[in-house]
């Protein structure tokens, strides 16, 4: 794939990101080659921090870093060799951003995940954002704030080949344990949990499996994958994230929901865009109909991760959350219309 077309395929996700567009149009409109991507995103990264360095004011500072962190996880998009250089400042350049612009934040780690803590000590649940093939938590950092405007506490984390700990470690398939170690670090009676894309299945295992999860949505999350039936690249990148393509292909064999979502107890909101069609990926209609208190909301122009069209689906996932965490009764939501000859097919991660 050529870059102009690869910058016009990132163009929804990168602006769903927090990237101001005319910058990302700038930094992107003279690539010659793929091969250009990484440094050039890196290298508008870099700028970014140098402006935090000038800056006059601690929040210009952090704003900054906040820009940073995105654009360094933006260059690990596209085949880089220094992608994990760059997963590592972005993750550095968002710590510093909140040591600035939330003091209480807080870092948190454990095997197998890292983030960050936000939110205010009294919030009435935490939300867990979990992150999908290619995606770590710096992508996420709107969804985030969005969260915190109503009043909860947000963890976004990397998990196993994830983000930052994608140079150290692999995706580990049992979700559940990651979960796990996640709520006893929080010291969690109760969390919520958002899975994005490829995290809507970690999302909906961990779920299934591990009882503190109150409640739960996934974005452009599979049902099920094909290995069969799966693009090269999409292959080569879950080859990628597990150590080789015998593992990747273990891996996709238990990426499959058809059992497990009877056993998620907990409200479930399943979003997905009609527009957001790959081989060999099951989207999750399924997922929804068969959890026992799952509800289905489907944007007919959305993409993958519906960057395009957040005011229809992240509203809605953000009150699902505010209101199972608060414990306000759920009415059942409207089912909304699956797009006209909708695909079974689904998107990356």
């Amino acid at each position: 794939m050529d870059a102009a077309r690869f910058a016009a395929d990132q163009w929804t996700r990168v602006l769903g990101a927090g990237v101001d567009p005319h910058e990302y149009q700038r930094v992107v409109a003279g690539l010659g080659s793929l091969a250009g991507w990484g440094p050039a995103c890196a290298g508008a990264g870099d700028g970014h921090l140098r402006r935090a360095e000038d800056a006059r004011s601690a929040r210009s500072a952090g704003e900054h870093l906040l820009a940073a962190a995105r654009w360094f996880h933006v260059a690990t998009l596209a085949p880089y060799a220094d992608a994990h250089r760059a997963a590592r400042a972005a993750d550095e350049a968002a710590g510093k951003a909140l040591a600035l612009l939330e003091p209480g934040a807080r870092q948190v780690s454990g095997e197998g995940f890292t983030g960050w803590l936000r939110g205010p000590a009294d919030a009435p649940g935490t939300v867990v954002v979990v992150p999908g093939l290619n995606s770590a938590k710096e992508e996420f950092l709107d969804l985030a704030s969005a969260l915190l405007a109503r009043g909860l506490a947000v963890f976004a984390m990397d998990g196993p080949g994830q983000g930052v700990l994608a140079a150290t470690s692999t995706f580990e398939a049992d979700y559940e344990r990651v979960v796990g170690r996640v709520a006893d670090a929080l010291g969690a009676a109760r969390i919520g949990l958002v899975g994005m894309s490829l995290g809507g299945y970690f999302a909906a295992r961990a779920a299934a499996f591990e009882p503190r999860v109150a409640a739960v949505a996934t974005v452009s999350g599979p049902f099920r994958l094909d290995w069969e039936l799966l693009t090269p690249g999409i292959r080569g990148l879950i080859a990628g994230r597990t150590g080789g393509a015998a593992q990747a292909r273990e891996f996709t064999r238990w990426v499959d929901l058809t059992d497990v979502a009877p056993r998620i107890t907990a409200p479930l909101l399943v979003v997905e865009g009609g527009e957001d069609v790959m081989p060999g990926v099951a989207n999750s209609e399924s997922l929804a109909r068969l959890a026992p208190r799952g509800s289905y909301l489907t944007v007919p122009h959305g993409d993958h991760l519906l960057g395009n069209a957040r005011p229809d689906w992240l509203p809605r996932l953000c009150d699902h959350f505010a209101d199972a965490l608060r414990g306000a009764p759920e009415g059942t939501p409207e089912e909304q219309p699956e797009a006209a000859g909708g695909p079974a097919g689904r998107a990356r991660g």
